[in-house]
C-alpha cells in the first residue's frame, strides 16, 4: 500500500513530556498516545521538532521510538523523525534506530549550515539510499534557515525512488501550489502549518502533520476529514473554533504553546528542556480562558 493511502489525513507530531527533573515521562507519553488515537487521528509522528528532539540524547530517542511503537501496537501507522545537519551521522541513526515497524522516516532538511539546493539534494539522495523506510522530506525554513525549493522537491520526487513525499511548512502558498502541480502522481504532500491546512487541502494536499492535534485530536482530525471530502462548510466551522488556539500555540515557541494547553487538560506536566521554557504567564492565562470557553 502506498504512503498516500497510509498517511492520508491527520498525523500528530507528538510532544515529549518531561518530569520535573527533566527525565522523559513515558507514562504521560502513553496517555497522550491514547488521547490522540481515541481522538481519531490517522497516524502519529514521534521525534518530530515538536518532540524537542534537539535536546534528546540518542539513547532517549531510541527508547521513545520503542515505547511509541509498543504503545501504538499497530493501531495506527507510526512515522519516525530522524534528521540533522550531519549527513554521515544521520546514516548511522538510520542503521541503528528501531525502524522495522515504522511506516516512514520524516527528515527535516539540514539546519544552520545552510547548504545550497544541490547540497540539499545530495543530502537526501544519500539518506534515501541508506534508509530502510521511505523518506518524507520536511521543509521548514523558519527553523532550518534554508528553503527547499519547489524545483528541488520535484527533482527529488522524480529521481530518487525512496523519497515518497513531503511535509511542506514553508507557509508559501505559491510554492505549495507549484509542488502540487508538478509532483508525480504517487508523491504524498501534507501540510506542516496548522493554520493553513484547510486551504492547502483545497489546493490538493492530502493531509497534515499537526501540532494542535496533540491537544484537540478529534476536532482537528474531523476538520481535516471534512476538508478532504470537499465539505469546506463543515471544515470551516470547526477550524474557526481553533484559530485562536493556533495563535496561542505558536505565539512564543513550539512546543511551549501546545504543552500549556495539554497541561491544563491534565495530559502532562508543564516542563520543557532548556533552551525551551514554558509559555509566559500572560499567554498561559489566555490558554486557560480559551479552554474555559470550550
Amino acid at each position: 500500500m502506498s504512503l498516500q493511502k497510509i498517511l492520508k489525513g491527520t498525523g500528530v507530531a507528538l510532544v515529549t513530556p518531561f518530569k520535573s527533573n527533566e527525565d522523559v515521562d513515558l507514562d504521560a507519553l502513553g496517555n497522550i498516545i491514547e488521547h490522540v488515537i481515541k481522538g481519531g487521528v490517522e497516524y502519529v509522528v514521534t521525534l518530530g521538532t515538536t518532540g524537542e528532539t534537539p535536546t534528546l540524547s540518542k539513547e532517549e530517542k531510541i527508547a521513545i521510538i520503542g515505547y511509541t511503537l509498543e504503545k501504538v501496537a499497530k493501531r495506527v501507522p507510526v512515522v519516525v523523525g530522524i534528521g540533522g545537519n550531519d549527513t554521515r551521522s544521520f546514516i548511522k541513526d538510520l542503521e541503528t534506530f528501531p525502524l522495522d515497524k515504522a511506516a516512514a522516516v520524516l527528515s527535516a532538511s539540514p539546519y544552520y549550515n545552510k547548504p545550497s539546493q544541490e547540497g540539499i539534494y545530495k543530502h537526501y539522495e544519500v539518506l534515501a539510499a541508506a534508509s530502510p523506510k521511505p523518506i518524507l522530506l520536511y521543509n521548514v525554513p523558519g527553523r532550518t534557515g534554508r528553503n527547499v525549493s519547489a524545483s528541488t522537491v520535484i527533482k527529488l520526487a522524480n529521481n530518487v525512488p525512496n523519497i515518497a513525499g513531503i511535509k511542506e511548512a514553508s507557509g508559501d502558498m505559491g510554492q505549495c501550489m507549484q509542488i502540487l502541480r508538478d509532483k508525480p502522481a504517487n508523491f504524498l504532500v501534507v501540510s506542516g502549518d496548522d493554520a493553513l491546512v484547510m486551504p492547502q487541502i483545497a489546493c490538493g494536499m492530502e493531509g497534515v502533520i499537526t501540532v494542535a492535534g496533540n491537544a484537540f485530536p478529534k476536532k482537528f482530525s474531523d476538520m481535516v476529514r471534512h476538508s478532504l471530502a470537499g465539505d469546506f462548510k463543515k471544515a470551516k466551522a470547526l477550524n474557526d473554533t481553533l484559530i485562536e488556539a493556533y495563535d496561542l500555540m505558536f505565539a512564543e515557541n513550539n512546543p511551549a504553546g501546545v504543552k500549556a494547553f495539554m497541561t491544563e487538560m491534565g495530559l502532562l506536566e508543564n516542563n520543557l528542556r532548556l533552551p525551551m521554557v514554558p509559555l509566559s504567564e500572560g499567554l498561559h492565562k489566555k490558554v486557560k480562558e480559551f479552554l474555559a470557553k470550550q
